[in-house]
């Protein structure tokens, strides 16, 4: 790897943004011209000025990291997407679709043909084609799994046979094994012989005839131990192991928790089958939190930023379709106290107050749920605790700002009765807003949805329709 592609990969995205907007739209400037000047035009596009300006889009293109080539290809229209993707090495295609988002995945196997596509698996591993499986047109897979050695088939059909939240959708077959009975010199002088040892290699896996795992011998281990001892000595069979149908996240949780690098994945008779590592946990991770932001607003995960607008108008509307359920449903209930607002006009200045904050304490609890079940720090034992736990927290904070916002209400329109009104309104609200954070998470979950699908979205609706029935409700018995 050359000293420059080394700096572009340390450089800032936003720096690297700029120079590919900068590169592309010199480019793109000539081919404007181009089209205004129909055939006398062509001479300026064979002139040695857009050769020259294609050649430097070309080099920077070359020198990025295919996760760099990825950010800029999601920060890019469709039409400049292209122009980038063309220009990407067919070596490195694989690795930039195995970065990109699911959405730009999406636009950019679209315009590939199948040679194409076989091309850009074919240098991939068995775990990268798995990845990129479910995006790719079925008679592409056929002529995949026709071109693999067997081995390398089976691994393959394996790897697919997983659900994407499973710790065998994120294994990794590339290890290093040994045995416990070589000595350390053996397995130096093996090492040496490879081209290179695969990714986040900190630990050899030590297996017997029938490869089941035995423990595991560290790297930093065998660098500094006499090399006449045997692996058997050194080794540690004290190790974290996963099994192929264990919850990714739990699996993700594992290495926060234990500061792993990698570790192993063995089936029900521990035998090895492969290993997680550190950078397909980092991988996971950030997708699932793409998907909980996502998610949140009711957003599917197959938009990304320039999507075409029929698209966006098709994953968005059902969401919105809710949203003005709910809107009406609230306007309705503001309907039911028109005489009682006729009568008081500080009410319609004073609720949204209430269904506001009502809102924003709603997605406070939601978020720390959310969080709780996707960490797996919840379950049925705990969901009693924790519902009392955030009444208590909406019971103090009501106190606290309902005897703020009354107190501000007493001073704007010297009327205490409606300070008081306005204190228990928000408490109320606030105290609805606690019991449905909570619940509408835990009922997604139950029902074996994402709780955070359009969890944001219910519980504004909820709060608003729920703080103007609580706030119009008090002022019309006890003001009117």
């Amino acid at each position: 790897m050359s000293k420059k592609k080394i700096h572009n990969e340390n450089e800032d995205l936003q720096i690297l943004l700029q120079r590919a907007f900068y590169l592309l739209n010199r480019y793109k400037l000539v081919e404007g011209f181009v089209n205004l000047q129909g055939d006398s035009g062509q001479v300026l596009a064979d002139s040695s000025v857009q050769k020259r300006n294609l050649d430097e889009l070309q080099h920077f293109i070359d020198y990025l990291h295919p996760a760099d080539i990825a950010d800029i290809l999601e920060a890019l229209p469709l039409e400049d997407r292209l122009i980038i993707w063309n220009l990407v090495k067919t070596e490195l295609d694989g690795e930039v679709l195995l970065e990109a988002s699911d959405a730009v995945r999406e636009t950019l196997i679209t315009g590939m043909g199948i040679n194409e596509l076989l091309a850009a698996t074919e240098l991939l591993d068995a775990d990268e084609i798995a990845d990129l499986a479910p995006d790719l047109p079925r008679e592409v897979i056929d002529d995949v799994f026709l071109s693999l050695p067997t081995a390398e088939r089976e691994r393959l059909r394996e790897a697919m046979s997983y659900p994407e939240d499973a710790v065998g959708a994120l294994m990794d077959f590339d290890v290093i094994t040994i045995r416990e009975n070589v000595r350390l010199e053996v397995v130096l002088r093996y090492l040496r012989r490879l081209d290179e040892l695969p990714d986040h290699t900190d630990q050899l896996f030590v297996i017997d005839r029938n490869e089941h795992l035995k423990g595991v011998l560290l790297v930093s281990k065998l660098l500094v131990s006499d090399p006449d001892i045997k692996v058997s000595e050194v080794m540690t069979k004290e190790m974290i192991t996963l099994h192929p149908d264990d919850n990714a996240q739990q699996a993700a949780s594992a290495f926060e928790r234990y500061d792993l690098v990698s570790t192993s994945i063995v089936d029900n008779n521990g035998k090895l089958q492969g290993r997680v590592t550190v950078n397909t946990v980092i991988d996971f991770i950030r997708d699932k939190a793409d998907d909980k932001e996502r998610n949140l607003a009711g957003l599917s995960e197959e938009e990304d930023l320039f999507s075409p607008v029929l698209k966006s108008v098709k994953n968005r509307w059902a969401w919105l379709a809710i949203n003005l359920v709910t809107a009406f449903i609230a306007s309705r209930v503001i309907g039911l106290f028109e005489d009682s607002i006729a009568q008081l006009v500080a009410l319609a200045a004073l609720m949204p107050i209430i269904a506001g904050i009502g809102g924003n304490s709603g997605n406070q609890t939601i978020t720390m749920i959310v969080r709780g079940l996707a960490l797996g720090q919840i379950n049925t034992g705990s969901a009693k605790k924790i519902i009392l736990k955030e009444i208590g927290v909406s019971v103090i904070n009501g106190i606290i700002w309902g005897a703020v916002v009354g107190l501000f209400t007493f001073v704007i329109y010297q009327n205490a009765a409606l300070g008081l009104i306005m204190m228990l309104a928000m408490a109320l609200n606030l105290l609805l807003a606690a019991l449905l954070g909570v619940l509408i998470p835990l009922t997604l979950r139950r029902l074996g949805r994402d709780p955070a699908l359009g969890s944001s979205v219910m519980i504004t609706a909820v709060t608003d329709s729920g703080g103007f029935f609580i706030f119009l409700g008090l002022a019309t018995i006890f003001l009117l």
